[in-house]
């Protein structure tokens, strides 16, 4: 599924039965202008986990702080380090699941996807 296919939805209009709906239907969504990353985060992780699926929880801009390991001083390349060993070890904690679920706070977004397609 491209992401053009996705439909956007804002924290304030979506219910609990249209996340149900959405999720019983294996539909991947964005939620906009979220004011509470982590509340709506958790709503969608419990819709999931409700019907027995599996989710990633996972920052969308990781791969900068990665990235970071290229910049040659210590502190970067230790936090670079750090993010590669936490990401990897939750990517194995979380192997294969139904739904990955990004979290971007900079652009105040989630973005749910379906994996199973």
């Amino acid at each position: 599924m491209s992401k053009v296919d996705i439909e956007n939805y804002t924290s304030d209009e979506i219910t609990s039965e249209q996340l149900g709906s959405l999720i019983e239907n294996k539909k991947s969504f964005k939620i906009v202008a979220v004011k509470d990353i982590g509340f709506m985060v958790n709503k969608i992780e419990g819709a999931i986990e409700k019907r027995d699926l599996s989710c990633r929880v996972y920052s969308e801009y990781r791969s900068v702080a990665m990235g970071a390991v290229a910049i040659p001083t210590p502190v970067t390349v230790l936090g670079g380090l750090a993010t590669m060993v936490g990401t990897a070890a939750h990517n194995l904690a979380t192997f294969n699941p139904d739904y990955e679920i990004g979290k971007n706070k900079l652009k105040s977004t989630v973005t749910v996807i379906y994996q199973k397609d």
